[in-house]
């Protein structure tokens, strides 16, 4: 490829060239959208709700049934992205106002996967929505959470109990892992607006340059990182924020919960938690934990003592989740060290907070990924996923080029202007986006097609935040060609992309599946351009051939292993031939 070395590619494998006909599903999944029902697909014993959009015959009788029976069930199955004209937003149970808004926008239907999600959200209960990229998933929880708090219409959580008493703001708290999605978030929310033009709720990023509002939103959109440095420094701001939080969105949630995120995440998570314990406890007259928990002690604590006691918590639960999810115990006394598991204790107290977790990418096998994670801490959390979910988009037309050194050029700018040539699109001219896994290699792209005479934006880790920002304004304006990394890859929405280019192969399945999720979005049709080179084509041909086959590949779905470290396993005794060319060489050659 232009990047040509070695590249740990994809070790989820099934996603194949839309030019095959037969192309077979997840045994699971293959089945078109048609309605919610309960799935005993996990081998967990956990008993975990888990809404598929399956066949009709699986009816089950809830309060949204009819409509999202009607929203998959058009009896054509040729639309897999919106519901039937019959599904509005006020049958999903969305007020007039809302729906309203949502009509001035430019959203007239919701998406299946929007119709699937929101009376579920409305439920009260917690929700994990796991669904394909481009499926309008942050619609899905900012119209119920818009509209709830539109309304004054606070569940108490998970329970049907009385309203419990708490501050006069109410809030929503979303968060991001970047600085890009959390003002993409905060453009969406404040871009439902009422019939004379101002937006419905007041949304804000903390996030950057952007502290602490002044003025109260009633949407907080902000990373794990930002959040903690604002609220920390602040006993008694942190107290009135977490009292005021209703619900809690954590979008690209498998990212959140992996990696450098993880223990600032989870430390979040509890710290909602302690809240809704002391707020439960307070309205009791006579504790019911057991004696050996010190939290009752809370009402004769001043409220810095209280926060002295939640950050010892929340501090040993941190090292705790490091070492061994699987042994993660929830909650620790607040006394000497002494371990008590969560749900043990959570049946103790009333909820007051709804979470919300969304992903198009989250693996459940093994203990420390995203969904086992999910699975463990909220076990009673509704589940939606999509039935594109981890696997091929069938309005997405894939090529597959292999190249050399000699080839890997001309191939590039071949492609390039390929989506040049196609038809212009709304708002700007054609857009295609070019990936590659390093800087250096966005850098040897763009000097390549700026000789070529083709102009390009670029987009990594090395660029400022300003100018990462402008980049996508004017590529969403202008149209053109953005050369990126998976900076750009994942949660970004720019509409409108016909094309996207792998220069260089993406290295894990993940990254994979972001990066052609970039196009094919909201209805929309697309084409990827894959180039791969020798020694990464046995992992083409198995992702063809997984495709084909029909077969499961979740058991292989890792965000920390790569495709090609499994077929090293798989084939030990055969050495895979890596090239010396590096990019500098191919730029200067050319």
């Amino acid at each position: 490829m232009i990047l040509y070395r070695p590249v740990a590619v994809l070790q989820f494998c099934n996603l194949s060239p839309l030019s095959s006909s037969s192309s077979k599903f997840l045994s699971h999944l293959r089945y078109s959208y048609s309605f919610l029902s309960h799935s005993a697909s996990y081998s967990s014993s956990l008993r975990i709700p888990w809404f598929w959009l399956k066949t009709p015959g699986h009816i089950q009788c809830r309060a949204f049934g009819t409509t999202v029976t009607a929203a998959f069930n058009d009896g054509v199955g040729s639309d897999t992205f919106y519901a039937v004209d019959s599904v509005s937003w006020s049958s999903l149970g969305v007020s007039d106002k809302v729906s309203r808004a949502l009509f001035n926008a430019g959203f007239g239907q919701p998406s299946l996967v929007q119709a699937a999600t929101i009376p579920s959200i409305f439920t009260g209960k917690d929700v994990v929505v796991a669904a394909e990229t481009g499926s309008g998933k942050t619609h899905s929880y900012l119209v119920p959470l818009i509209d709830r708090l539109c309304s004054g219409q606070v569940d108490s959580g998970n329970t049907e109990t009385e309203q419990v008493e708490s501050p006069s703001h109410k809030l929503s708290l979303v968060l991001c892992p970047n600085v890009t999605l959390c003002e993409q978030v905060v453009r969406m929310a404040n871009g439902l607006c009422d019939d004379n033009g101002q937006p419905l709720l007041v949304a804000a990023a903390v996030c950057g340059r952007q502290g602490w509002p002044v003025n109260k939103p009633d949407i907080v959109v902000t990373t794990p990182a930002a959040l903690l440095n604002n609220i920390d420094p602040h006993k008694r701001r942190q107290m009135a924020f977490l009292r005021g939080v209703k619900y809690v969105v954590f979008d690209e949630a498998d990212m959140l919960l992996c990696g450098g995120f993880q223990n600032k995440v989870i430390r979040l998570i509890h710290m909602l938690r302690y809240d809704e314990k002391k707020l439960s406890w307070s309205k009791e007259s006579t504790p019911k934990l057991p004696m050996h928990l010190v939290f009752d002690k809370s009402s004769e604590q001043n409220a810095e003592d209280d926060e002295d006691s939640k950050t010892e918590i929340i501090s040993d639960e941190e090292e705790s989740f490091e070492d061994d999810v699987d042994d993660l115990p929830e909650e620790v006394d607040a006394g000497p060290a002494k371990k008590t598991g969560w749900r043990r204790v959570r049946k103790e107290y009333e909820r007051s907070k709804q979470f919300i977790f969304i992903a198009a990418t989250l693996p459940v096998n093994g203990k420390k990924t995203a969904g086992a994670v999910l699975k463990k801490m909220f076990p009673d959390a509704n589940w939606v996923s999509g039935n594109y979910l981890h696997r091929h988009n069938p309005r997405l037309k894939q090529k597959w080029v292999e190249v050399s050194v000699d080839t890997q050029v001309d191939e590039l700018l071949r492609a390039v202007n390929e989506g040049s040539n196609s038809k212009s699109v709304e708002g700007g001219g054609q857009r295609t986006i070019v990936f590659a896994n390093t800087v250096e290699a966005v850098e040897a792209v763009a000097k390549i097609l700026g000789r070529a005479g083709i102009e390009c934006y670029r987009y990594h880790k090395d660029c400022s935040l300003e100018e990462r920002s402008k980049t996508l304004d004017d590529f969403q304006e202008n149209g053109g060609v953005l050369v990126c990394t998976d900076a750009a890859a994942r949660g970004v929405d720019i509409s409108n992309i016909s094309h996207v280019i792998q220069a260089d192969f993406a290295s894990s399945a993940v990254d994979f599946l972001h990066r052609v999720g970039r196009t094919a979005r909201a209805g929309q049709y697309g084409l990827v351009t894959s180039f791969y080179t020798e020694s990464n084509r046995d992992l083409v041909a198995a992702v063809q051939s997984a495709g084909e086959l029909g077969q499961s590949v979740e058991t292989a779905f890792s965000r920390k292993r790569s495709f090609r470290n499994k077929i090293k396993k798989r084939a030990a005794s055969v050495k895979i031939t890596e090239t010396t060319s590096s990019i500098g060489e191919t730029v200067l050659s050319y």
